[in-house]
């Protein structure tokens, strides 16, 4: 079973969210993209200042298998970036819910976290695949 976790919301692109309170959220990839992609060895992830709109690609992961999209769960503005990974994006595998994280958003429309999937919802949607 791969690891979720209650606090967090979810898209069915893999992507995490997490409120960090007044309309800023922190986004990274689940554990189960983790898994998936394998080492990771590169993340092009956008600039503290770009617009973000929800679905659309806002950035790449490299890994030994492949390179993937990433796409941003929610609409709005990059306010930090997770700059750690410039020189270890392996931290992405060790801790996807923690340390790898990608970037902090103001949100422009915080309804769009109402779309998202909750730990259980999202897990559901990984066994579905998974069959």
């Amino acid at each position: 079973m791969t690891n979720a976790t209650a606090n967090l919301l979810y898209s069915k692109e893999h992507e995490w969210v997490l409120s960090l309170g007044e309309n800023r959220v922190r986004i990274g990839i689940t554990d189960y993209a983790q898994h998936q992609l394998g080492d990771i060895v590169f993340v092009e992830n956008p600039a503290e200042g770009d617009e973000l709109t929800a679905n659309e690609t806002i950035g790449t992961i490299e890994s030994v298998k492949a390179v993937s999209d990433i796409y941003s769960p929610v609409s709005g503005t990059v306010v930090s970036v997770n700059e750690e990974l410039e020189s270890a994006p392996e931290t992405i595998n060790e801790q996807p819910y923690d340390a790898g994280w990608l970037v902090e958003v103001e949100l422009c429309n915080p309804e769009e976290l109402e779309a998202l999937l909750n730990e259980a919802e999202y897990q559901a949607f990984i066994n579905e695949g998974e069959e």
